[in-house]
Formats: C-alpha cells, structure tokens, sequence
C-alpha cells in the first residue's frame, strides 16, 4: 500500500509547538500499519491556529484492528512525545477521544480514533495530513461536515421549566447550583442560537466575543455573582435574550409553551417580591 502525507507548505501558519508535535505524529503513526490516515479538524482546518489552539487530530484505524487500537490508544500517544496526562472523553459523551496535555511546552493535544468507514460523519471540516492508498481522502468525500443545529422546539420545550428551577435554588438561596444553571442555559441555548443568527458553528458560547459581537453585552448580562439578586437579575436577562433570539430564530411549526413561560415568570416575580420583602 503507497502512503501520502501533504506537503508541510500545505499547512496553515502554526506556532512552533504545534508544527514540532505535527511532524513528530507524521514520523511515528504511519508506522502502524493499523491506521489509515490521519486528518486535522478543528482550528487547523480552519487556518485560525494560535499559541493557545488545541490540536485536533482524527485517526483513522482499520476497522479489524479498531478494538486492538482502542487498547493501545495510550502507548499510541505516548509515541507522539513527551506526554504528561491524558484521559477518555466520556465525560463530553466521546470515549474514543483520548485528550492530552504534552509538553514542555504545554500543548493540548486530542486524539479521535474511528474506524474508517465512519470517518464521513463528522461536524466539522477534515484536512488530512497522511493516508494510505487514498481512502481517508475517498471516504471524507462521501459526506459533507454536518455541525447540529439548535432544535428550537427542543429548547422551548424545556426552558421554561430551567426557569422555574432557577428561580427555585434562587429562593432556597442555592446560588452556586443557580450560577451553574445559568451557564448551562448560557451554553446550551444562548450561545447556539446567537452563533446561529450570525452564520457561525454554534458550538456553544465558543468565540461568541469575535463570532457573534452584537450579542455581547446581552450575553454579559446573564452573567451573575453569588448574590440572590444578582442571580435573578441575571434569570431576567437570560429570559429576556432567549425572547428576542427565539422570535428571531421562530418558524411557524414552532409551538409556544406559553402558558408555562407565564407561570414561570409569574414565579420569578414572586420569589424576587418575597426577596426584596425581606431585605426591607
């Protein structure tokens, strides 16, 4: 089988510990005759790499040798340099991740293992750096990078019931789960949905301050302190953004749940009425 591996001049602009670290897994995965191909996604193959990028790097393995590969993945790494940590991705709902801290210098370093066959579906663009025969190329060109959108009805399915829970920690002066629970809805819904608007991957609150700018400072305002006020404030705007984005986002198929957006916020007014009762 012939092997190809792009031409360095091919790469985007990187930092010196990412360029290392590149040529090093170019020397050393070829040698498995287990894999088929190694590809970059991420900000590499967006041509937007830093000092402070993460490497993304998808490796294709036979499909025979998937079970034997997935055993190995930490000798794997450890072949790659200087490894000082790493560990699966269940915690993100991916245990074919392997994600790694190298260094020195630091570089984080994740590592995606998947049979080739599945190499297709992914969410983002995939520039291969090295393949066997061709077929990482072949395979990537049966589908197009897919990133989900965000599911509206889904969303207001849920959100007001989140408020209601909300405005309930607020009031049994649970403010760390509260705080948490704003930055689920920051992540899970305002995020998405503003990056949608603006033609973005809506990965998240991911680069939303260069992504999506005009949504900054509504964003800013969902942001609370440990403080019962400051976390209803925050409820408010979390409320009052996720208003203005839903009727932005809104087909006609979408289904209101107006009646629990009433009670919940009828709620609210009463826990921040019985709040401000007891300061006074």
């Amino acid at each position: 089988m012939s092997a190809d591996r792009i031409a360095r001049s091919a790469w985007p602009p990187l930092p010196a510990p990412h360029a290392a670290f590149l040529e090093r897994a170019l020397v050393a995965l070829p040698r498995d005759t287990r894999l088929a191909g190694v590809a970059a996604a991420g900000s590499f193959a967006r041509a937007v790499v830093d000092e402070h990028s993460d490497l993304d790097l998808v490796i294709a393995v036979e499909a025979p040798h998937l079970d034997d590969v997935m055993r190995d993945r930490g000798a794997i790494a450890g072949a790659l340099g200087p490894l000082l940590a790493a560990f699966t991705g269940e915690h993100v709902g991916a245990p074919h991740l392997l994600i790694c801290l190298y260094g020195p210098p630091l570089l984080h370093v994740d590592l995606k293992f998947i049979a080739l066959s599945d190499a297709a579906q992914r969410v983002d663009e995939n520039v291969v750096l090295w393949e066997r025969d061709g077929r990482l190329s072949a395979t990537l060109a049966t589908a197009n990078a897919s990133y989900p959108t965000p599911d509206l009805q889904w969303i207001e399915d849920r959100i007001w019931t989140w408020v209601h829970y909300l405005a309930g920690k607020i009031a049994r002066g649970e403010l760390f789960e509260t705080l948490d629970g704003l930055g689920y809805v920051r992540a899970r819904v305002l995020g998405p949905l503003a990056l949608h608007q603006e033609g973005a991957q809506p990965n998240g609150v991911r680069r939303i301050e260069s992504a999506a700018p005009g949504y900054v400072d509504a964003m800013r305002a969902t942001v609370a302190a440990h403080d019962a006020a400051s976390c209803t404030r925050a409820l408010r705007a979390t409320v009052v953004l996720y208003r203005e984005l839903r009727e932005r986002s809104a087909g006609a198929a979408l289904t209101r749940r107006s009646e629990a957006e009433a009670e919940s916020m009828l709620f609210l007014d009463q826990v921040d009425a019985r709040s401000a009762g007891r300061l006074r």
